[in-house]
């Protein structure tokens, strides 16, 4: 199997496919259910940290969440992201270690690409071993009284949170180049809290 394909998520049931050809990117709601979600959330607040990013854009403002890694060493982590796999198809080897993200009141991550630009300076040290990231698979685990949409920008999709929903997508094009139309923009939050998860997959096996 080609790690440009995740070959179950068109045929599950309730998937809902974004329909421009620009873009592959499939939505499904409650994926999660609400225990599940809270025992995230409960993680995430257990174990945040500023959150950090390759290229910085040259600005501290880019991205200004916060962030926990969630080792599968806890059984309840371990459960969900055997069942992002499982959904999906894709290869559990190929996939980083699953990541919570906490954005409070004016917090955003500006527009992004969670490809690593060949070019970019950090390239070697992020992708050396296990090559660039090929899709994306992030769940919301809440609902922000306000704000905190994800926006991709080059196709004007506005996707609103929502508890347990879903988004996958594949940041490569069908030949196998970088995918620009995946560039997104976490939105500000601008009431309440946003908490999501985010699982990104690799070229290659898994190799930190």
């Amino acid at each position: 199997m080609s790690m440009l394909d995740a070959p179950l998520l068109a045929s599950q049931p309730g998937i809902q496919r974004f329909p421009r050809p620009e873009l592959v990117l499939f939505m499904k709601k409650r994926f999660l259910d609400a225990g599940e979600c809270a025992g995230l959330i409960e993680r995430i607040d257990a174990g945040r940290r500023p959150s950090t990013i390759a290229d910085d854009q040259g600005y501290e403002a880019f991205r200004t969440s916060e962030t926990c890694d969630l080792h599968d060493g806890d059984p309840f982590v371990a459960a969900i992201d055997e069942k992002l796999a499982a959904f999906s198809g894709l290869d559990f080897a190929h996939g980083e270690p699953l990541q919570g993200q906490r954005y409070d009141v004016g917090q955003e991550f500006k527009a992004h690409t969670d490809y690593f630009e060949p070019k970019g300076l950090d390239f070697e040290r992020y992708c050396g071993r296990s090559g660039n990231r090929t899709w994306t698979l992030m769940v919301y685990l809440n609902e922000p009284r306000a704000g905190g949409a994800t926006r991709f920008t080059k196709v004007d999709k506005m996707i609103q949170p929502e508890t347990g929903k879903l988004l996958a997508w594949n940041n490569r094009l069908p030949d196998g180049a970088l995918n620009p139309a995946t560039i997104h923009h976490g939105m500000k939050v601008r009431a309440g809290t946003k908490y999501i998860i985010t699982k990104w997959y690799r070229e290659q096996v898994w190799a930190g």
